[in-house]
């Protein structure tokens, strides 16, 4: 079974904004390594839609400093999947995954492969609450910005998790990866 792994940048205070965070070549670097090691990206509608917006278009790439094209240019060759009830169709490499989000994910895992990649905020806790991701990574970027979206509100019971690795940047963000105790 091919694990998913969830990996999301957020501030000390907990705000999980994409734009309170302060992009580095160290950064993308490393999302963009997360991203190569799966065999497929999973995405909700927002984060599809703002990944493909910022990330898909040539011209937009284009005018981004070098150091993000490597990143681009990953992101756009994955295969996509995106849990979505008001999109009829997808594209750039994407799928559709329709229907009952454990059953589909369960199958999706259950190919082989190496792993499966998500990012963003509502996907992932419904994922948690159906207990089915495999490994967490925040990346915690040292700033405070007192305004959300903040993670895991609301979730309906504990996830306890295990460090397993962490990876510090010249920035001072801090990548820690836990396992779920289970």
């Amino acid at each position: 079974m091919r694990p998913l792994r969830y990996s999301i940048n957020v501030t000390l205070d907990g705000c999980c904004d994409h734009r309170a965070m302060i992009p580095d070549e160290d950064l993308h670097r490393h999302a963009m390594e997360n991203i190569a090691q799966a065999d497929a990206l999973l995405f909700g509608r927002v984060t599809y839609e703002l990944m493909e917006a910022g990330w898909r278009s040539p011209a937009s790439v284009a005018a981004m400093p070098e150091w993000t094209k490597p990143f681009a240019q990953t992101i756009n060759a994955a295969k996509k999947y995106v849990v979505s009830s008001t999109l009829d169709r997808v594209d750039w490499n994407a799928e559709l995954v329709c229907g009952d989000l454990g059953k589909a994910v369960q199958q999706l895992k259950s190919e082989p492969g190496n792993g499966l990649f998500t990012g963003g905020v509502t996907l992932p806790q419904a994922l948690a609450e159906l207990g089915l991701i495999d490994e967490y990574e925040f990346v915690v970027h040292p700033r405070l910005v007192g305004h959300g979206p903040t993670l895991f509100a609301g979730l309906s019971k504990s996830v306890d998790l295990k460090l397993v690795d962490r990876l510090e940047f010249r920035s001072g963000a801090v990548a820690m990866r836990y396992e779920p105790t289970r």
